[in-house]
């Protein structure tokens, strides 16, 4: 039986940098954009990277069930699940990847009881990877050694939050007035997560919606570097939406 909790990280992050060593050198490479039918891009660097992953997965946790990006949006997404399963992303920011920005993931996250306990997040441009362990969480570069992470302390007057680089300016102020930041860092994919879980930024509030695979992996690595994911409203953010389609409603990713 899989070890269901944080130290299934490290297993994940191993495939997840299989998987960005597979997408790295599609990246720039003028591959074609197909349409989905919700109109979001996919490529051909998705739908190998999830071939590789749920051929990993299999041998890694057959009794597991995987609900993954392309596979829900080619056959769509279970109507039911079990209490524990995996989300996949195979490439988490496919339109910065398409433009050929750096700031797209390869996100793996464990889901057990509506909670996300193990995580791993692979950014193929840079060779980064965060991971959850049983005592926090680790990122390595280009398969070095790894170093642990953790939030930092919300510096006042200081706080930096990630947000879309597509925001309104009329939105931005919105969101500062309420939750108190004074800078703002723009960027794709839920590498956002990561920033905030090794204490470079303090704050990523979503308002809008996002899917379960997209968020997963990265609310695991957030929680167990000393952060926390809220609903909007302030309740707990959970997983197994599956009668939603896996739909998310908004939330806000928080520091130290």
């Amino acid at each position: 039986m899989t070890t269901l909790d944080a130290r299934f990280g490290a297993a994940l992050a191993d495939l997840c940098e299989e998987a960005a060593d597979l997408v790295r050198p599609l990246w720039k490479s003028g591959l074609v954009v197909d349409r989905k039918s919700d109109d979001s891009p996919v490529t051909e660097a998705d739908r190998r990277a999830e071939t590789l992953i749920l051929a990993g997965l299999a041998r890694l946790a057959p009794e597991v069930p995987v609900v993954s990006e392309e596979h829900a949006s080619e056959f769509g997404a279970p109507g039911r699940i079990g209490r524990a399963f995996l989300l996949v992303d195979p490439i988490d920011g496919t339109k910065a990847f398409v433009r050929g920005d750096p700031n797209f993931t390869v996100n793996i996250g464990l889901i057990v009881d509506g909670v996300p306990v193990a995580g791993a997040i692979s950014a193929p441009a840079t060779g980064e990877t965060w991971f959850t362990t049983g005592q926090g969480v680790l990122k390595r570069i280009n398969g070095g050694a790894a170093a642990s992470v953790r939030v930092r302390v919300w510096p006042e007057g200081a706080a930096i939050a990630l947000v879309s680089h597509t925001m309104k300016p009329q939105t931005l102020q919105a969101l500062a007035d309420r939750y108190g930041f004074h800078g703002t860092d723009a960027m794709d994919s839920s590498i956002k997560f990561c920033r905030l879980a090794e204490g470079a930024a303090d704050i990523y509030p979503r308002h809008g919606p996002t899917m379960e695979w997209d968020i997963a992996a990265g609310h695991a690595i957030l929680a167990a570097a000393g952060g926390r994911v809220e609903a909007e409203d302030g309740g707990p953010f959970l997983y197994g939406k599956a009668k939603a389609g896996f739909l998310n409603g908004g939330f806000v990713a928080r520091g130290g």
